[in-house]
């Protein structure tokens, strides 16, 4: 497909714009290519400055769940662009959010508003502090949160390690407090509690990792993080940015049976537009200002733009559960048709998929946890992305990220997706 346009724009954006792009993943650095440039999107696609139609596995990397440009959300914020675009001040809309979210997550007994899911888990991290008056965290290898200075760690050798800064211009001194736990290893978990269990504050998880792949907690692991939680009365912070609304209506933990005391949202609750948000049981957030002592403020918080799109959304999710049956069908068949195609070729690859929410891994193995993913062939994934995109199929320009398909894709495009997934596994392998 012709990209002139594209990389002409990226070439102007790289000398105003650090690596021309305003979020890593999307400079397609792995991929040794310029990426498309976007203009404009209607339900399962979307078309760049090329003139160029994509099936979108994308969708903004998660909240598009209905898919792009749905008219009922447009018109519903076409309305309150009418009003103003924010107020710095309460509105009936995040009071209207915040009883929603409450009806359908059972855990939620009150909730704050925020701007991202990094401010999300963030301020997640910064209660169960305050609460417990611990400062220790436990979070897990090829768990993404956000990039907040204490979460921005990677473990060092050993299941046991003191967390150590993954980027540039974060001390060690902030992420001495932060703990690098082996994700579905029960064993290292326990190492870790008989350590330091007295001094951790929380655990904070993904219950199915998006950001080394799809990557699911197993019902075991679960269990057992929520027992060694209580059992220490450390918190467990699960992470549904990615997951929440996604899965299920009532989120991952729904499926998983498992009662966090406090979860971080984002992504489908704005609708396509900035959101975060964080909450739990009520003894716990009533520490956060102006109730309690840990302060927490954001301007734009609860802004009437996300609040609009993302209670459209979620209203639509509970009146029609049915999307939720839809997805899986259609993640089904698309799971069986590159399975289909892995098996016909005799390739080394692998499928993870949770719902709607699916990854190719390049692996003789399944893929169970940052090790495995780490492992997986790299180079061949750029190979097969570059082959789909060619022939109309946008994904995620990086293995260690998660396909998402919205209820917009119809049969026709999970069709397509597997004659140009069978073309591409057979071309990236002769």
């Amino acid at each position: 497909m012709e990209n002139v346009k594209s990389e002409e724009l990226f070439e102007r954006a790289k000398v105003s714009i650090p690596g021309g792009v305003n979020s890593p993943v999307r400079a397609f650095k792995d991929m040794n290519m310029a990426p498309p440039f976007i203009v404009s999107a209607s339900g399962s696609k979307i078309y760049d400055e090329d003139g160029n139609e994509y099936i979108d596995y994308v969708g903004s990397y998660g909240p598009m769940i209905l898919g792009h440009n749905i008219k009922l959300v447009g018109d519903k914020l076409k309305e309150q662009i009418d009003k103003s675009l924010s107020y710095g001040a309460p509105t009936r809309l995040e009071v209207d959010m915040a009883e929603l979210i409450k009806e359908i997550v059972p855990s939620i007994e009150m909730i704050r508003m925020v701007n991202s899911g990094t401010e999300a888990t963030m301020s997640a991290i910064r209660v169960a502090r305050g609460y417990t008056g611990r400062n220790k965290i436990v979070k897990f290898a090829g768990n993404y949160h956000g990039h907040e200075d204490s979460l921005l760690v990677e473990a060092g050798s050993g299941a046991l390690t003191q967390g150590v800064p993954s980027s540039s211009g974060v001390p060690k001194s902030v992420t001495k407090n932060t703990i690098v736990a082996e994700y579905n290893n029960m064993k290292s978990v326990k190492k870790i509690f008989l350590e330091y269990g007295d001094r951790i504050a929380a655990v904070i998880m993904e219950p199915v990792s998006g950001n080394m792949g799809v990557v699911p907690a197993t019902q075991e692991f679960m269990d057992y993080v929520r027992k060694i939680t209580k059992e220490y009365k450390s918190l467990l912070i699960i992470d549904e940015v990615m997951t929440g609304f996604r899965l299920a209506l009532s989120c991952a933990q729904s499926l998983y049976k498992v009662e966090p005391d406090i979860t971080c949202f984002g992504k489908i609750i704005g609708g396509g537009l900035p959101v975060g948000a964080y909450g739990g049981k009520r003894e716990i957030m009533q520490c956060v200002s102006p109730v309690g002592p840990v302060y927490q403020a954001g301007t734009l918080s609860g802004n009437p733009l996300s609040m609009t799109a993302g209670l459209v959304t979620l209203r639509y999710l509970k009146d029609n559960p049915s999307v939720y049956a839809e997805l899986e069908r259609k993640g089904e068949k698309l799971q069986k048709g590159i399975e289909k195609a892995i098996e016909d070729f005799n390739i080394d690859a692998t499928v993870n998929r949770v719902g709607s929410m699916m990854t190719l891994f390049f692996s003789k193995k399944k893929v169970m946890s940052y090790e495995d993913a780490k492992k997986c062939d790299t180079k061949m994934f750029a190979k097969y992305f570059k082959a789909m995109l060619n022939c109309g199929v946008y994904l995620p320009p990086a293995q260690f990220e998660t396909f998402f398909i919205s209820n917009s894709h119809s049969d026709k495009d999970i069709d397509k997706t597997i004659e140009c997934a069978r073309t591409a596994l057979e071309t990236v392998t002769s």
